[in-house]
């Protein structure tokens, strides 16, 4: 088997650029691990609980014991499926913030700032506002991928927004706009009642081209001949084969495995790759180093009305919303239930938001377990930008051995400052006039809750990964040691390599992450083919007028 590119992972990015590659006449294989998207618990956004605790679907991996959470091991999970983890992830859609492109830009990642990077979010999108408002002129309307807004029709989704306005927030017709900060609607990658993933945005259109196939397939190595990407070595039925690119490889395969693969294939720490018997190939120390995630909490209310999702979560209920959902792709199940949301920033002096808020008119975990209480609600809070850093390394020489995984949560003094701020932020949210009616007691912390110090021990006992690693295979300039690729996507130290995820990222983005991953897939699309990038947009995004003093 042979290709002009041979791309790794079926995920957000892989999936982005096998559509503009094969688009383009090359001819493209994408080999995933994982197999079919089809069935309901993947399709139906309301049962987004189910995939990412399903080994069918998901790598199941896990952290080392994290030494700064009381040695307790997270969920890291990665979708083992076409779309990766678009098929298992919550839905939601943020493009992060104009200013974290600009970091990227400053951090010698030329051509990848704010103004570069807006039109290729632009082309991928097919925006619609669903009456809630927002400005067109900063969307796109004829992309792939299809993004949306819940109806809100739920009153908790509502009080939300007027909650936060109460506090003194400024509101948000559009956060993936002009103005990111403030309260407002939440998107999400939901078309027609359908979760609306990379693979069915992009790789099931792209696979009905004659020159784009999927092989399903273990990659274990990349083969490198004279210092060249020649192809990749995959177990494919038990049997180890080898698929060959004519022109280039592309990893795309997350940011736990592209940088495992490429420490596999030679190129990392070249002491850590020798420890483990693998000839080096590029001593890369950036290789599975600048680890980062969003950590985050739940703040959990009971609510005093019966008017939470909690009415469905029990046998009757769950077969009610499947049934309208199988019958007309309709009702709660038609929802990611992420409809409400909030972009703060934690204190003056912050320019840009480095708060965000999910809003969740139930009060349950992400495995599905509803609290006690019965009716309720939550906000997922947490910062955007943690100081923390952490590493994916080799545990051995053999690919079917998992990664470590040690994102060193919670290693920065700054980070317990940031939680205990958003956790009485969110108290200070609920406290408003908009929840009087819903509101009964506190959940979770519990009002007894206050110090700083049983604050930290909440955070140390209930934070949880939000599902966002990345830049384990950091973009940046060719001349920095601690740069994996060069802005092109192309590996340094091997030639007809590169890699395209989201472990490029140099910094974490604001928000989730399944829209950055998408836009890189896009805009690598155009280096891979040498292509001129798209013009660049130099629309201002919306900063506080009074940020260096105020905090809303």
């Amino acid at each position: 088997m042979e290709a002009d590119y041979v791309i790794v992972g079926a995920g957000s990015a892989g999936c982005a650029m096998a559509w503009r590659l094969s688009e383009a006449g090359r001819s493209v294989l994408v080999v995933e691990h994982g197999g079919t998207d089809a069935g309901p618990f993947i399709q139906m956004p309301g049962a987004l609980s189910y995939p990412m605790n399903m080994k069918r679907y998901d790598w199941g991996y896990r952290t080392e014991p994290e030494p700064h959470l009381g040695g307790r091991r997270l969920a890291c999970p990665r979708g083992k499926v076409i779309g990766g983890s678009s098929s298992i992830n919550g839905m939601v859609y943020v493009r992060g913030h104009a200013h974290d492109y600009d970091h990227w830009r400053d951090e010698g990642c030329q051509g990848w700032g704010f103004a570069d990077v807006l039109p290729y979010f632009k082309r991928m999108e097919n925006w619609t506002d669903g009456g809630h408002g927002g400005d067109p002129a900063w969307r796109g309307s004829d992309g792939p991928l299809h993004v949306g807004r819940g109806r809100m029709a739920n009153p908790l989704t509502r009080a939300f927004v007027e909650a936060g306005t109460q506090a003194g927030y400024g509101r948000t017709t559009d956060y993936n706009g002009e103005r990111q900060e403030g309260f407002g609607p939440f998107e999400m990658t939901v078309f027609r009642g359908r979760r609306w993933s990379a693979a069915n945005a992009y790789l099931k259109p792209a696979l009905k081209r004659p020159n784009c196939d999927l092989v399903r397939g273990l990659v274990t190595r990349v083969v490198i001949e004279e210092g060249r990407a020649v192809g990749v070595e995959a177990t494919r039925k038990g049997r180890r084969e080898m698929i060959r690119a004519r022109r280039e490889v592309i990893l795309a395969a997350s940011a736990i495995n592209s940088p495992k693969l490429l420490m596999l294939s030679g190129i990392g720490p070249g002491a850590h790759l020798s420890a483990h018997g693998i000839e080096v190939v590029a001593d890369r120390p950036g290789v599975g180093a600048n680890l980062q995630d969003h950590l985050e909490l739940y703040i959990q209310m009971a609510a005093s009305q019966p008017v939470s999702l909690y009415r469905y979560w029990n046998l009757p209920g769950k077969a009610w919303v499947g049934l309208r959902w199988l019958l007309g792709r309709r009702g709660p199940g038609a929802s990611n239930q992420f409809e409400s949301c909030g972009f703060i920033r934690s204190r003056a002096g912050v320019d840009y938001p480095d708060i965000q808020f999910h809003f969740l008119p139930i009060a349950v975990r992400y495995d599905g377990r509803a609290a006690a209480e019965g009716h309720g609600f939550q906000a997922h809070v947490g910062p955007m930008r943690s100081a923390s850093r952490g590493a994916v390394s080799l545990r051995s020489a053999d690919p079917g051995d998992d990664p470590v995984i040690r994102f060193n949560y919670m290693s920065a003094e700054s980070d317990w400052t940031d939680f205990r701020r958003g956790i009485r932020l969110t108290r200070e949210i609920f406290a408003q006039d908009a929840f009087k009616p819903f509101r009964r007691h506190e959940i979770q912390p519990g009002e007894a809750v206050r110090s700083d110090a049983a604050l930290d021990d909440f955070i140390r006992e209930h934070a949880e990964s939000a599902y966002h690693p990345c830049g384990t295979c950091r973009m940046g300039a060719r001349d920095d040691p601690r740069s994996v690729v060069d802005p092109h996507g192309r590996v340094i130290g091997a030639d007809g390599l590169r890699v395209a995820d989201s472990s490029l990222f140099p910094r974490i983005t604001n928000g989730n992450l399944n829209a950055p991953s998408i836009m890189l897939g896009e805009k690598m699309s155009d280096h891979i083919l040498g292509r001129s990038p798209l013009p660049p947009d130099n629309a201002t995004p919306w900063i506080h007028p009074e940020w260096k003093t105020a905090q809303r």
